[in-house]
């Protein structure tokens, strides 16, 4: 692959705006000038492309992006997020708070008013016992809870009525809020007797409240759900959503080019095909900011990569524009932090990288990297050699590792490629730290809050017995108690203040190195209203239940 620069797209620099503002995404192609109202009843269907396959069904477990896609729309949670930051009620008649008289002044009792006339898709009424189970369920020891955090604090459950339910928390804990807008309600009729609910067969045929329920699974190539028409919300408005599995994206991009896919979703279209796509009949584009940053993930815990100053030096060997320009066609933009820049959090003042070779070389020189054979630098007995794994099928990001091999092979650090199916990485290998670094696009917020306690935090490790997504196996003590601190107040300033300190210890121990802030392009067919872009989700499956056909 040439490293000469090719950027012709031409693309306007967008000024992305604030937390809880609209925001901007561009948007080609042709579109409906005159948008019929929806169907009287579900008609039609969609066919989402993905290049990972979801394989994760009970929503409280540990997954990724596309599975909760799904999610979104087999299970409800007492409240979502919009594009605009805003919490909305769904199980839950109102948001509470202490406005309302749901949550007290000093943030410890909380009441829930639950929606009447709520049905699970076999038919059980939907009633607050749900609720308490599967808090009580995040909070079984012997259940894989993808996150425990807010569910660990909740004390005195208190079931007032089939709709109404409250709480003691231990403490205050401010991002509980956020948690629940994706923490999805699962049924206790089908759960609470199973011997082992991480096995349980619900896990393989879920039963929820939300827009479409269960319909079939080919493993390896397709999902489908089919409407829900006793949903208790808008919609839904077709009939069957499928879920088309694809783990090549050049094959999903073709795919969603030839009309076969309806709309390209989570990870969307290569940024090399961006020019060739907006050109396209009948097709909608659009660029959207991210809540994710792509980033390496180090395995702390994984020698080569344990000494700070080898990450230091890894980090400066980075030619990070020419990743951004020659690989992305200058889309993302190259980030210091783990949050978007959207979010109130973000701190824009942390040091800047810099490519820097020599400075590589003098960092392992000075910290007793010596080279060896091939080059490759030893240190008591260990050499400095690890795999970078991502998910297979992505000619992108193997780009990137390639770029990646070569600038670090020039400052003495072998790379090795180790890619694997998306099923297979984002599995047991990364949730349990297997890897010895990934290539990946994650979020570090907790829904729209900055709350990032599940990725580092030392309480968070899985590997190590902890609840969360900290697979680095990152582990600071001042890091641990800023992160008390932050959630333990409702105040927004006191709260940035220690979430700026977070991204400076984060950004100089190099826990994870940053790369830039993503702005994945997606497609949709002409003719099909609904989809909205929502930077505090992890999917824009999200609101699915709204789709349907102009035509």
């Amino acid at each position: 692959m040439s490293r000469s620069r090719e950027n012709s797209l031409g693309l306007p620099r967008r000024l992305l705006l604030g937390a809880g503002a609209a925001l901007p995404f561009a948007v080609t192609g042709a579109r409906a000038q005159n948008v019929p109202p929806p169907p009287p009843a579900p008609r039609g269907q969609v066919v989402v492309g993905l290049s990972q396959e979801p394989t994760v069904f009970n929503p409280l477990m540990p997954a990724i992006e596309v599975d909760q896609g799904v999610w979104w729309n087999l299970f409800d949670p007492l409240w979502g997020v919009d594009p605009d930051g805003n919490l909305t009620p769904a199980l839950a008649k109102e948001v509470p708070s202490v406005e309302n008289g749901g949550i007290s002044r000093d943030g410890l009792s909380w009441t829930i008013r639950l929606k009447e006339g709520v049905t699970w898709h076999d038919g059980t009424p939907f009633t607050a016992e749900d609720v308490k189970f599967t808090i009580d369920l995040l909070n079984n020891p012997a259940f894989r809870a993808r996150t425990r955090l807010g569910a660990n604090l909740v004390r005195d459950i208190t079931i007032k009525g089939p709709h109404e339910i409250s709480w003691r928390m231990e403490k205050a804990y401010s991002p509980y809020l956020s948690l629940l807008a994706w923490t999805f309600i699962v049924p206790k009729h089908l759960l609470a007797s199973a011997s082992d609910p991480n096995t349980a067969p619900f896990s393989n045929a879920p039963v929820g409240t939300g827009p479409f329920r269960w319909g079939e699974r080919v493993p390896g190539d397709h999902l489908t759900l089919l409407a829900n028409t006793k949903y208790h919300g808008t919609g839904p408005y077709l009939e069957r959503l499928v879920f088309k599995y694809i783990p090549d994206l050049t094959v999903l991009y073709t795919q969603f080019r030839t009309g076969q896919i309806d709309h390209a979703g989570t990870q969307g279209i290569l940024a090399n095909f961006y020019e060739e796509a907006k050109k396209l009949k009948g097709l909608v584009l659009s660029v959207n900011p991210s809540q994710q940053v792509e980033a390496i993930a180090p395995n702390l815990e994984f020698p080569a990569l344990a000494d700070k100053a080898v990450r230091q030096a890894l980090y400066h060997g980075i030619n990070k524009q020419a990743i951004t320009d020659i690989v992305y066609y200058g889309l993302p933009k190259p980030t210091e932090s783990f949050y978007p820049r959207q979010s109130w959090a973000y701190n824009a003042d942390l040091p800047a990288h810099r490519y820097d070779p020599a400075a590589a070389n003098r960092i392992l020189d000075e910290a007793g990297w010596k080279r060896g054979a091939r080059g490759i630098r030893e240190k008591n007995g260990v050499r400095l050699e690890f795999n970078s794994s991502t998910t297979a099928g992505n000619p992108l990001r193997e780009q990137v590792q390639q770029l990646l091999a070569q600038d670090w092979q020039n400052i003495g650090a072998s790379m090795k490629i180790a890619n694997m199916p998306a099923a297979v990485i984002w599995g047991e290998f990364f949730t349990m730290s297997k890897y010895q670094s990934v290539l990946v696009s994650a979020t570090y917020q907790t829904g729209n809050d900055p709350d990032c306690a599940y990725r580092f935090s030392s309480k968070a490790i899985p590997a190590k017995g902890g609840a969360g997504s900290n697979t680095m196996q990152y582990s600071n003590p001042e890091v641990d108690r800023l992160l008390e601190e932050a959630t333990a107040t409702f105040d927004r300033e006191e709260r940035r203040a220690a979430y700026q300190k977070v991204q400076v210890l984060v950004r100089d121990d190099l826990a994870i190195l940053p790369i830039y802030q993503p702005a994945p392009v997606e497609g949709l067919k002409e003719g099909l209203v609904g989809y909205k872009p929502n930077i505090n989700v992890q999917s824009n499956c999200w609101n699915i239940a709204n789709w349907y056909w102009a035509r």
